[in-house]
């Protein structure tokens, strides 16, 4: 079922006011791409920029660690 409305003072108000809906139901939230348009956008950042704080940050790893960390994490066999 789909229901219709707007956001006011950051808030989801819905248009029609005489809805089945009880007290404390779970609702999904689908934004409208037209309306998206009209709105800055704010990107989202990379995962890369997310991380990069910590890049480089571990010291004293085996210089494989990158490609055999489930052998050092778990002991699976080393990859070769």
């Amino acid at each position: 079922m789909t229901y219709r409305g707007h956001v006011k003072n950051g808030v989801i108000v819905l248009d029609e006011t005489n809805l089945p809906l009880p007290e404390g139901s779970a609702v999904d939230i689908v934004l409208l791409a037209k309306e998206l348009a009209e709105e800055p956008s704010h990107e989202i950042p990379s995962l890369y920029e997310r991380l990069k704080p910590f890049i480089g940050k571990l010291e004293g790893l085996p210089p494989d660690a990158s490609v055999n960390h489930d052998h050092y994490l778990y002991g699976v066999p080393k990859n070769t």
